[in-house]
């Protein structure tokens, strides 16, 4: 039973780490982008590039919050 907890443990350090917000941004990009896959018809390629680009932006969004200076 140690053994699953302590893998459950590097699991959530794996994919939660040190900043739960952006595994949430990530997580939620990618299921936008499987969502249009599966109910539109837009075609695969197109949802592929533009899942990623949403997900490099939600990285982003998260990145600029979390590092900006609380004076502004």
């Amino acid at each position: 039973m140690r053994a699953l907890k302590v893998l459950g443990d590097f699991f959530f350090d794996l994919i939660i780490g040190d900043d739960p917000k952006i595994a949430v941004a990530v997580v939620v990009s990618l299921i936008v982008a499987a969502v249009l896959l599966l109910a539109t018809a837009v075609p695969a390629s197109v949802v592929v590039v533009a899942g990623a680009a949403v997900v490099v932006f939600a990285f982003t969004v998260v990145l600029v919050v979390d590092t900006r200076s609380p004076g502004r």
